[in-house]
């Protein structure tokens, strides 16, 4: 009994201390309430997901911006400069600088080393070609046909990350007699020493990778008709 007429003495003196905070009986705090509203939905309900088809989907309004109107008046918020500035290269009309300049450093491609052979600079116009040689194709059956997937099958060939594939000499003679070689160029070399055996070089489009003959006829089948 005594400890606890003690302890609310205690409480008390406290109370006192604080502006009578502890023992004064607290209020429920409510929650604010208030409705957000959204300006780009513009009060418009989110339809359901199942009525959606290709037919009522549209974008949801304020996600497309117009345009900036630039040089139709000073009130337009970009009238007068456009937003450039008042006078100096980057003002004119054009571009201020030419691809490649960095303000008067020594560029990018200029600190690059040069290969001779290699394809270098921005505009470079060097195909380059997956190689297979005609020893390659020794060891295909003879009166076959043949391109880079089928020696690539017989593991004659690697994997090669051109898609463009080129004939090339190899450093032992073609013993293989009547083939049909599909690709993308052949060299004179090449191309003589299949067609000396027998063969037939065929020209791959480098587009659709079809033969370049077939590919005419097919453009002049519709016109015929």
């Amino acid at each position: 009994m005594i400890r606890a007429l003690v302890l609310l003495a205690g409480l008390s003196a406290a109370d006192g201390l604080l502006g009578g905070s502890l023992l004064r009986p607290r209020t429920p705090v409510s929650t604010v309430s208030m409705k957000v509203f959204d300006w780009k939905v513009r009060g418009e309900a989110a339809p359901p997901i199942e009525s959606l088809t290709l037919g009522n989907m549209k974008v949801s309004p304020g996600s497309k911006k117009l345009l900036t109107r630039k040089g139709r008046g000073i009130s337009a918020g970009q009238g007068a400069t456009c937003g450039f500035g008042t006078r100096g290269q980057k003002s004119r009309s054009g571009s201020g600088t030419r691809p490649g300049f960095e303000g008067g450093q020594i560029p990018l491609y200029r600190r690059l080393p040069k290969f001779v052979g290699r394809p270098m600079g921005m505009a470079h116009s060097k195909t380059e070609y997956g190689i297979i040689k005609t020893t390659a194709l020794n060891g295909v059956a003879e009166g076959g046909v043949v391109d880079y997937s089928t020696l690539q099958e017989q593991r004659l060939v690697s994997k090669s990350k051109y898609s463009l594939k080129k004939v090339v000499g190899g450093p032992e003679a073609l013993t293989v007699k009547g083939l049909t070689v599909k690709a993308h160029a052949f060299t004179s070399s090449a191309k003589a020493t299949i067609e000396a055996n027998g063969g037939t070089c065929v020209l791959l489009s480098p587009t659709t990778g079809k033969p370049l003959g077939e590919e005419e006829e097919a453009a002049a089948a519709p016109a015929e008709e």
